[in-house]
């Protein structure tokens, strides 16, 4: 199989990404589509399948004949005997043609020695179909789609390196869940740097970054998956949506959403994830490298979420009110029940949820 393990690896982009994700469902593990491809490969028989029947693709198609008839493995498997490629319907619920010629324009560029390889990769760049290219000497299937190319690997392999993904998750997520908590506990202190901040944007980065490539792994593995997918939602539970919270908390940045800022963070390199200056930076502080010294306030929306059966409204209300977390702290049970949307008794279970959340961080400390 292909000597590149990752996604990222075999020149996926972030704008190919969810076509890619599409794509790889496709021809995952417990399709038929595939059946039909494994079968293929381990008869030694090479194919050349297009997965479009649109008007560009058929009018570089030559010779062959018409088959107009539900697609099975079975049949797939068959058909690649001949030397022709094979058309399906996008859907490949369909096989449209056997045996045909392809013949895309010679002058589009290609990086591959193979002719049939060279003319899967021709196809998908003039149409923008999935051509899927199946090496007879190298017994490998290589996905066409567009400009980029992807080569399926081994399940076995696919297993392992998810299941080496998955470890490195859960150390980051207790990395994560232990910078939080620290964060926690100094705002109750209101002691927060900017440097706390940025570490806790810089620890959901990460954990957001293993996650995508744990993604594709899921995707290719299809049916066998659904260990590696049930654990990837059980680690991921609440880390997008905690990291959310925490720029709403500090950035003053009133142009951008917390969804942008750390959609921006997400598009940088692995070298500028690792400067704490560039994400404070994102966050809409300027300055020097001492800046990260520089002590900052939350909001308080995240230590609110914390509390149960809080609305968010009402969580709007309380910071637009008090407008800091301290403020909130202090204020008594009477300040609170002046809010919108906040009675006695709603007043009380706020005091109560926060106390509570403060003494669990303290328990968890020591």
């Amino acid at each position: 199989m292909s000597s590149k393990d990752s996604a990222s690896e075999q020149g996926v982009g972030k704008e190919n990404r969810e076509q890619l994700l599409k794509l790889l469902r496709k021809v995952a593990p417990g399709t038929s589509l595939r059946e039909g491809l494994e079968n293929i490969l381990r008869a030694g028989t090479g194919a050349l399948i297009v997965l479009s029947d649109k008007p560009e693709v058929m009018e570089i198609v030559e010779g062959g004949f018409e088959i107009n008839a539900a697609f099975t493995p079975a049949a797939l498997y068959e058909l690649a005997k001949m030397d022709g490629a094979i058309i399906l319907t996008e859907d490949a619920k369909k096989i449209i043609a056997a045996n045909v010629q392809l013949t895309p324009d010679s002058i589009i560029p290609s990086s591959e020695t193979g002719i049939r390889h060279r003319t899967a990769e021709r196809v998908s760049k003039q149409t923008g179909a999935i051509v899927i290219s199946i090496s007879q000497r190298r017994e490998i299937i290589t996905l066409y789609t567009g400009t980029f190319k992807y080569v399926l690997r081994d399940v076995e392999m696919i297993l392992t390196k998810a299941n080496q993904a998955i470890q490195t998750l859960e150390k980051y997520r207790f990395a994560l869940d232990e910078v939080m908590q620290e964060l926690s506990i100094l705002e109750f202190e209101n002691a927060v740097t900017l440097y706390d901040v940025a570490k806790a944007v810089q620890r959901v980065e990460m954990v957001l970054r293993v996650v995508k490539e744990i993604e594709y792994y899921i995707s290719e593995l299809g049916t066998d998956g659904r260990m590696i997918a049930m654990q990837l939602d059980e680690l991921l539970a609440g880390v997008k949506e905690e990291g959310l919270l925490v720029i709403q908390d500090y950035s003053i940045d009133e142009e951008k959403t917390p969804e942008e800022i750390l959609n921006i963070i997400s598009e940088w390199p692995s070298e500028d994830l690792l400067d704490l200056l560039l994400i404070s930076r994102a966050l809409g502080y300027s300055g020097n490298q001492n800046i990260l010294d520089q002590n900052i306030t939350p909001r308080g929306y995240r230590m609110l979420r914390k509390i149960p059966r809080l609305p968010i409204p009402v969580i709007e209300n309380l910071v637009s009110k008090f407008g800091i977390l301290p403020n909130i702290l202090n204020a008594d049970i009477e300040d609170l029940d002046e809010v919108e949307g906040i009675g006695e008794v709603r007043a009380r279970s706020i005091k109560y949820g926060l106390s509570r959340y403060r003494d669990k961080l303290i328990q968890d400390r020591h």
